[in-house]
């Protein structure tokens, strides 16, 4: 059986490294191309491209996959079964007719449920509990094929969006596993999506990421956490952006009565408490501007916290 694999984030790579472990014949790996990053924009290869160039398989980097050069160099690899995991672009019907097995996506969430690109950070962000993953045949919409299999993966107050992504990627590896001795001997029974349950998960957008502090302190709690380690919460302090990367369960304190929401209530090495829409919380990693993440303790001792100091706002 020919697998082709696509893929483009750290996310893709177990179900890669799988595939080949258990000796399927995959015979090309397929990826986002390469992208600046960083302050001086380094041109960088995506981890999926490492990954696949360590071993040794040869890798694809259309700009476009709706290009009909980017179809035409996927037909010539004849594939009977294409395997996708966090490609980030959605494919085309031609495309999709090319393996006779068909082509099947590993996602990020109990489907229907957070259909679209960001379902790890926004079911942290949404307060949810428990998310998973599901392997689903490929359909012209947005993650709407029927589901081949699925597994649950619970969600603590402890994860963040990095931590998901490393329990998800895992959990999608081993079912895919599990689900391809099936396929590939006809036993699957597929399930359509019940469109009625369906929600979205959009990438995320600038103001996804800015604080709003009239929120309750864990509601905020829940976006730090679906945004570390990736873009990061922001707010401001003093005109300038103010990123917070970590802070502590809320605990139902109720704080300052009369203090609006943003304001810092208390400062200590401890962490800064700061004044919500429903009660307090407690900023334990920040990063000002310009400056490197840090703990409130590191970052205290310089910063000249006002004592009527007020995070929120905008730009100065």
């Amino acid at each position: 059986m020919r697998i082709v694999f696509m893929g483009t984030p750290e996310f893709a790579v177990p179900s890669l490294r799988l595939l080949i472990e258990q000796g399927y014949d995959v015979v090309a790996a397929v990826s986002q191309p390469d992208r600046p990053k960083g302050r001086k924009r380094v041109l960088t290869p995506p981890p999926l491209k490492e990954a696949a160039l360590a071993l040794g398989l040869p890798v694809l980097q259309p700009e476009r996959m709706r290009s009909p050069e980017a179809v035409a160099a996927i037909a010539e690899l004849q594939p009977d079964l294409i395997v996708t995991a966090a490609y980030g672009q959605i494919l085309p019907k031609a495309l999709l007719d090319i393996p006779r097995l068909g082509c099947i996506n590993v996602h990020g969430s109990l489907l229907p449920r957070y259909r679209g690109g960001a379902p790890i950070q926004r079911s942290i962000i949404n307060g949810e509990t428990v998310t998973g993953v599901t392997i689903m045949y490929m359909a012209e919409g947005l993650d709407t094929g029927d589901m081949i299999s699925k597994v649950e993966v619970p969600i603590t107050d402890e994860d963040t969006s990095g931590t998901m992504f490393e329990k998800l990627s895992a959990a999608g590896a081993e079912l895919l596993g599990r689900t391809l001795p099936a396929l590939f001997a006809g036993e699957l029974k597929a399930e359509p999506q019940d469109n009625e349950l369906a929600t979205y998960a959009p990438n995320l957008t600038r103001e996804d990421e800015r604080i709003d502090w009239s929120k309750p302190a864990r509601s905020i709690f829940n976006q730090v956490r679906g945004l570390s380690p990736m873009a990061g919460a922001f707010t401001y302090l003093n005109g300038e952006v103010f990123k917070v990367w970590a802070c502590a369960k809320p605990e139902g304190k109720a704080g300052n009565g009369s203090a609006a929401p943003g304001t810092v209530v208390a400062a200590s090495t401890s962490g800064i408490d700061v004044q919500t829409g429903d009660g307090l919380l407690r900023l334990l990693e920040v990063q000002p501007s310009g400056k490197r993440v840090m703990t409130v303790a590191d970052w205290l001792p310089g910063a000249r916290l006002s004592s009527d100091a007020v995070f929120g706002g905008g730009e100065a």
